[in-house]
């Protein structure tokens, strides 16, 4: 596996490679996000290990920009901001997990296997649809009334979810796990949060379905035919 290193600190950078690399990783490290771009921007990485205080600021633009470039890479952020405000922002810029320094090197290792066992959502290459909508998983694509809509990774990946999922009461803690990796904490404020905006998002576009919240529990995807026909 070919890891992509962001790291500015020195001696931690240093330290991370070399566990790394004793653990049979080949490891490219990069101290800053213009050169992190450019490496990461050529896909060549089987993931991505980024820290978000690079000393430019520039860790989450980079990711977004990564992410609406069309890199589907998995992404883990180290950041010595363990808040839920700080964890939020970088997941809903495009990481698939998130790891509060300091930490325990085996959990690296850990969240690492987790990322890199993680289907990339390929259970099929045929089109999912729900009334007036479709997606394409090979080309990451939503089209809603036959128009591509932009949507991003990480909501593409819930829509994607629960398209395969139609019609079934989906837990937070599942739609986490699925959505942001196996062994991902509990987030449900931030799936709830994202399915918000997939909501608004599709609503916007003139879908036909409905992302239902299940009390108690989280959610079903509805197609127009069980939401009791089209919107008015």
């Amino acid at each position: 596996m070919h890891l992509l290193l962001v790291e500015d600190d020195e001696a931690l950078g240093g330290v991370v490679r070399r566990g790394l690399e004793a653990h049979g990783y080949r490891v490219r490290w990069e101290r800053d996000g213009t050169s992190a771009f450019d490496q990461a921007a050529g896909g060549t990485f089987d993931l991505v290990v980024l820290d978000i205080m690079l000393p430019d600021g520039s860790a989450l633009e980079l990711l977004r920009s990564l992410r609406q470039g069309g890199l589907r890479t998995p992404v883990l952020c180290l950041t010595a901001r363990g808040s839920v405000e700080d964890r939020v922002a970088g997941l809903d810029a495009g990481a698939d997990d998130y790891l509060v320094k300091p930490f325990a090197f085996a959990e690296l290792l850990a969240r690492l296997r987790a990322l890199l066992r993680r289907p990339a959502f390929d259970q099929g290459a045929a089109a999912l649809a729900a009334g007036n909508l479709s997606l394409d998983p090979p080309g990451h694509a939503v089209r809603v009334q036959g128009r591509e809509i932009d949507v991003p990774p990480r909501e593409f990946d819930l829509l994607e979810y629960l398209l395969r999922n139609a019609g079934s009461a989906l837990s937070r803690d599942q739609i986490v796990e699925r959505v942001w990796g196996p062994g991902a904490e509990p987030r449900g404020n931030v799936a709830d949060a994202t399915v918000s905006r997939l909501r608004r998002r599709l609503h916007a576009a003139a879908w036909d379905g409905a992302i239902a919240a299940v009390p108690g529990l989280g959610y079903r995807l509805l197609g127009p035919e069980a939401r009791g026909g089209p919107r008015p």
